[in-house]
């Protein structure tokens, strides 16, 4: 199984990547972890402001921040995986990345903004269940160690989904 990990550095992302490798029946010796990192593009004023090398070394570095200890962590487990960033918007990024690696399961954190701020600011983790067919684990405020923690399926999706719950059937 492929399980994309969107990974922005905060204390959601630490409590997924330690969740997913303490699960073997999850990230085994035959599954692939890819980890991508988003970072957000700089408003176009800015980016007018300052040269192409700067806010291309701004990016790399940004991202770097967040890349390398996921790394360091990763290479200490015996797990197959990839790390990435790229530059865009989370949804629309983590979207085109389970449609162009045929990825089988997402695993994300939530900010726990609620309504309110999907209201305002929208919310990454609701706009990408909405748009993929493939199951979505949800690490809701960051404690996977309680019953908050969701496994969503759509679709043809089923079996990495009853994989996760370790039952042969979803009924």
């Amino acid at each position: 199984m492929k399980i994309l990990c969107a990974a922005d550095g905060s204390k959601f992302t630490k409590k997924a990547l330690a969740f997913l490798t303490t699960h073997e029946n999850l990230v085994g010796p035959n599954d692939e972890l890819v980890v991508l990192h988003i970072q957000p593009p700089l408003p176009s004023h800015v980016k007018a402001m300052i040269t192409k090398k700067a806010v291309d070394d701004y990016y790399r570095e940004e991202s770097e921040k967040v890349v390398e200890p996921i790394k360091r962590f990763l290479d200490r487990h015996a797990l197959a995986y990839s790390a990435s960033w790229v530059v865009g918007h989370a949804a629309e990024e983590i979207v085109a990345t389970v449609k162009r690696d045929k990825i089988h399961m997402v695993v994300m954190g939530t900010h726990g903004y609620g309504l309110a701020g999907r209201l305002l600011m929208g919310s990454v983790a609701q706009k990408v269940l909405t748009t993929i067919d493939v199951p979505v684990l949800l690490d809701m405020m960051a404690d996977f160690n309680r019953i908050e923690a969701i496994a969503w399926e759509r679709g043809s999706a089923e079996a990495p989904l009853r994989r996760l719950l370790g039952s042969p059937e979803l009924g």
